[in-house]
């Protein structure tokens, strides 16, 4: 429903899915090559590549990267909708530091 989500906690929830993630594939947050280049891979995701379209339930990394690219589409998705709403929706340094990356590669793309 429109006007009643609770962007804050939602923002929390997915940032610390995203935090989660991070640890599990080894993500310096705070170097900003490394996450401009899993931001591009993000964006760059569908589950029709070949190396995607068939993750086995033991590969607990491939997996980990697949659930962080849903986080990002989640991410970007919640962000848009809360300022059209005219709610800044926001997390904490892991957030801010993917959210950069992501909407520097996605205006570049626009280029």
């Amino acid at each position: 429903m429109a006007g009643f989500e609770n962007y804050h906690q939602g923002t929390q929830d997915i940032e610390l899915e995203i935090e989660r993630k991070g640890i599990a594939l080894g993500i310096d947050w705070q170097d900003e090559v490394q996450v401009r280049a899993l931001a591009r891979e993000a964006l760059d995701y569908s589950a029709d590549q070949p190396q995607f379209s068939t993750v086995a339930p033991l590969d607990h990394r491939l997996m980990a990267r697949v659930e962080l690219f849903g986080l990002a589409g989640l991410m970007l998705r919640t962000m848009e909708e809360s300022a059209g709403m005219g709610v800044e929706s926001h997390g904490g340094e892991v957030w801010k530091a993917f959210a950069r990356a992501l909407w520097a590669e996605a205006e570049m793309r626009k280029t």
